[in-house]
């Protein structure tokens, strides 16, 4: 613990861990764009499906696509700069999983769900770098703004 027993030298690991220099990943752009294309497209299917009212089980695919990609994306993110799991592009995702996994549960809102996990990543993906990349942690933007 800290000198004041509050954690301070586990929260500065931590600190000195997530702002660590960005992993090298050859390609990482095209990679990035591919990935981030699939889950467009596949979320595209999904959402597309609920509002046409396509049969829940021939949707299973389009589910398995999306969360997949998007995990990939979300791997790969926080792989390379382990600060993106602190910052507001971070919690975003972890928020969009959230409201696409609660389809499960209320399932007679899952339009308003998919359509909420929608905006969301529409906004944040589009909002300006000194709020996408602020850190929880550290209150402040925190991190490389151009990964790739």
């Amino acid at each position: 613990m800290g000198a004041r027993g509050d954690g301070g030298g586990l929260r500065a690991r931590a600190s000195a861990w997530l702002l660590r220099k960005p992993r090298a990943v050859p390609h990482v752009r095209a990679l990035r764009t591919g990935l981030r294309t699939l889950h467009l497209a596949t979320m595209a299917v999904l959402y597309g499906g609920h509002v046409l009212g396509v049969e829940p089980g021939r949707l299973v695919p389009a589910l398995a696509a999306t969360v997949g990609s998007g995990a990939a994306l979300a791997s790969l993110d926080a792989w390379r700069a382990p600060i993106w799991l602190v910052q507001i592009r971070g919690a975003a995702t972890y928020l969009k999983l959230l409201l696409v996994a609660s389809v499960a549960v209320w399932w007679d809102g899952r339009l308003l769900l998919l359509t909420l996990a929608l905006v969301l990543g529409a906004v944040v993906s589009h909002m300006p770098g000194r709020w996408r990349y602020h850190s929880l942690l550290h209150g402040r933007p925190v991190g490389p703004r151009d990964l790739g």
